[in-house]
This record gives C-alpha cells, sequence and structure tokens, in this order.
C-alpha cells in the first residue's frame, strides 16, 4: 500500500502569530495521527512556474490515516488557532507511488 501525504504550499501569511499557534498545536496532533513532516521550508529553487513559497510535506503511512488525520480532534483545535485569514494556503492530500 502506497503512503500518502499532506501537501501544503503558503502563498502568504499574514498573522505570523497564529501560524505559530497552529504550528504548536498541529506538529503533536499530525505526529499523533500517524504523521511525520519530512519537508517544512522555503524551496532552495524554483523552475517552470513554480513558486518560491513556503512548503509542508507530511508522510502518513497510508491514504486512509493521512485522510483521517484531518479531523482528528487535535488538529482541529490547531485549525482553530491558526484562525481564518491568517494564511493563503493550498493544502491537498496525495498518494505516494505504488513502491
Amino acid at each position: 500500500m502506497p503512503k500518502a501525504y499532506w501537501v501544503t504550499t503558503y502563498r502568504s501569511i499574514k498573522n505570523p502569530d497564529a501560524l505559530a499557534a497552529y504550528a504548536k498545536l498541529a506538529a503533536p496532533a499530525v505526529a499523533a495521527a500517524g504523521g511525520k513532516f519530512i519537508v517544512r521550508c522555503m524551496p532552495a529553487e524554483v523552475w517552470e512556474s513554480g513558486m518560491k513559497q513556503r512548503t509542508v510535506v507530511v508522510e502518513f503511512p497510508d491514504l486512509k490515516t493521512a485522510l483521517a488525520a484531518h479531523g482528528t480532534p487535535g488538529y482541529q483545535a490547531a485549525l482553530k488557532a491558526l484562525g481564518q485569514g491568517s494564511v493563503d494556503r493550498d493544502m491537498r492530500v496525495v498518494e505516494g507511488a505504488p513502491e
């Protein structure tokens, strides 16, 4: 069964304090749900139509776990701390290539 990933890019960060509060809650919530952060930074380089935006990739053992993690009470509390309008981001869940 392929692994699955949350891939998030931040178009803009309007409230860094809210993002910090979110991160403080999100990291343990994601870990408790089976996720592992593998990328949390700005790109070293971008090509083609790429945009230099903060990128976060979280690895999960499978798609079912990745989908369920978003709805956990811990992650929902993190989203509440982030609040509406604090960031403009694109978040998606993708399945990894078959091994």
